[in-house]
């Protein structure tokens, strides 16, 4: 699933193509995948408008429109979101096609189709869930250390969970949550409460650094992610311990380890990153 850094690339590959674009068209071949208003609505509203910016909140895409209307694209597991000329052939996967008024096509593709899409006006931006309950940004100003110390304060659950929760914390997921624990020495299972105020402080620098370094290179790309060109990110080429269970580590040459934890698949260094003491 794109993360952070590759939803912020790709938004800075598609904001200087799509601004001051109009949408002339829409063509819809899998109505399911627009979750409000019902498609023909949706069709009828979104043509005609033109694009005035492009956001990002947490893993969503908020593609600003006139008439105080946003497109809000949630990519998922494989969605993906692309600036194309309208010659390039349309493969079976590209479910939603924009026709802009250049020529152009921003065409929306999901292998695995569960994507979604969003037309809601200004004031009903609240009404999508997931988008309305995030956290604060990783690399926005609430996000500081006391509110990381605050927000785990008494949790059991263990620090991978914790940070994978988007409503403690926006736009995380497994890659970068993984590489963040490794940089701040923090084994994924500890109790989340169980920080200490200088592991705290390290996981919130290490956070920040891992994110900015992620945008750097322009996100991580294994099977689906591309930017809004359709180019591959670089930060696979950096990763540390995300999908290298059992290599050793870059640190201390130890054999990283990969357990399940929340549910997801982890990888750590038990060296690095010992379960029951602090790292020094």
């Amino acid at each position: 699933m794109p993360e952070l850094p590759e939803v912020e690339t790709i938004k800075n590959t598609l904001l200087p193509k799509l601004v001051g674009r109009r949408i002339g068209e829409v063509t819809v071949t899998l109505p399911r995948i627009i979750k409000k208003p019902a498609p023909e609505e949706f069709v009828s509203l979104v043509v005609g408008k033109e694009i005035l910016d492009l956001s990002r909140r947490g893993k969503y895409l908020l593609l600003h429109l006139s008439e105080r209307y946003f497109l809000v694209f949630h990519l998922r597991m494989t969605g993906r979101l692309l600036y194309l000329p309208a010659a390039v052939p349309v493969d079976k996967h590209t479910h939603l096609i924009f026709h802009l008024d250049n020529g152009e096509h921003l065409r929306f593709h999901d292998l695995r189709t569960f994507g979604t899409i969003y037309l809601v006006q200004e004031g009903e931006l609240a009404s999508i869930r997931g988008l309305a309950s995030l956290g604060p940004e990783p690399l926005g100003p609430q996000f500081t250390p006391a509110y990381l110390e605050d927000a785990l304060a008494g949790r059991r659950i263990a620090i991978k969970g914790a940070l994978l929760n988007q409503e403690l914390l926006a736009g995380l997921g497994n890659i970068y949550v993984d590489e963040s624990l490794f940089r701040a020495g923090i084994h994924p299972a500890r109790p989340a409460g169980s920080l200490t105020e200088d592991e705290i402080s390290r996981l919130h620098r290490a956070i920040g650094d891992v994110l900015r370094e992620g945008i750097r290179y322009r996100g991580t790309s294994f099977r689906d992610y591309v930017d809004g060109e359709g180019k591959a990110g670089g930060f696979q080429e950096r990763l540390a311990v995300y999908g290298r269970g059992g290599q050793p580590c870059v640190k201390c040459g130890s054999p990283l380890q990969r357990v399940r934890i929340a549910g997801r698949g982890s990888v750590f260094c038990p060296c690095c990153q010992p379960s029951g003491s602090n790292v020094d």
